[in-house]
């Protein structure tokens, strides 16, 4: 079997066993997505999920591809202890293709493109009980604050638990002060709503309150990548929302999957086209927040 450029090999082995899940169709759906997902993924090194036997058996994370990655794609390779690690780099369809052949299910990406600070902050909203109309008021409230504040926002479903808020940056701060700057944008989401709401990172103290995690925003963390498929029954896909699309009352976290995000799109544009136009600095949302917190 070819897609684009590249040869699928065991195009027909089964990757979601519950639901009949070809290799071959995870590949097709990629490249159909390729053009929609190549601006959210171009530069940033990414991480893979990879699952050679299906999603039925543990699969592996891998990160470092020194030895593998084709001599046309495009790499990072970052600096680490004693070393360094090369990252695949998504900067053309055939490249996507290529990463869907070596049974990658899901992407994930940094926050910042190659030799740059982060140019997007995440807000992961992970719930602790079974009520999701909790998590989309959160997700409203964290939008709120942060549109106070002088920044857009932007939410997608994760395709597993949760929605992820994420604000475009000017990449002009460092990974240390867009942290701490989420971190306290947190506490005040949390502190507006105790009951439903927490920062707390402890899953014992947490009781059924949403999490509202800051920590993908330090450096070489990673999200998952707008419209990839996750490793779970139905191959739900982390899905870009319209703002409007919080008030459904169901949405569901999981809700989009591999068969029917491209008659999604085909119907309206990626609601995160643009998504860098409006990357903002955060300097003055910095000074907005401190006075806000007195």
């Amino acid at each position: 079997m070819t897609t684009g450029d590249i040869t699928i090999t065991h195009a027909d082995r089964v990757l979601f066993p519950d639901d009949g899940i070809t290799k071959g169709e995870l590949a097709d759906y990629y490249a159909a997505m390729a053009e929609v997902m190549l601006p959210h993924l171009k530069g940033r090194p990414l991480t893979l999920w990879r699952y050679p036997r299906g999603i039925g058996e543990k699969g592996f994370v891998q990160q470092d591809f020194a030895r593998s990655i084709p001599g046309w794609m495009a790499r990072a390779e970052v600096a680490k202890e004693g070393g360094t690690v090369v990252h695949p780099v998504v900067d053309r369809p055939d490249a996507l293709v290529w990463l869907a052949n070596q049974d990658c299910v899901t992407v994930h990406a940094w926050l910042s493109r190659q030799g740059r600070e982060p140019d997007r902050l995440v807000f992961d909203l992970d719930p602790s009980g079974g009520d999701f109309a909790v998590v989309r008021a959160t997700a409203r409230a964290c939008a709120d604050v942060l549109e106070d504040l002088g920044l857009a926002t932007y939410v997608q479903t994760t395709g597993s638990r949760g929605l992820h808020v994420v604000v475009p940056l000017r990449a002009d701060a460092d990974y240390d002060t867009v942290r701490g700057f989420a971190r306290e944008v947190a506490e005040v989401v949390a502190a507006d709503d105790p009951a439903h709401r927490t920062v707390e990172m402890r899953k014992d103290k947490r009781g059924d309150r949403v999490y509202i995690d800051v920590m993908r925003n330090a450096y070489a963390q990673t999200a998952v990548a707008p419209y990839a498929v996750r490793a779970r029954r139905g191959a739900p896909v982390a899905t870009p929302l319209d703002r409007a699309e919080l008030d459904d009352a169901g949405l569901r976290p999981d809700g989009f999957t591999i068969r029917d995000l491209p008659a999604r799109l085909a119907e309206r544009e990626d609601p995160w086209a643009g998504i860098q136009r409006h990357a903002r600095s955060l300097s003055r949302p910095q000074q907005r927040l401190r006075a806000l917190r007195g």
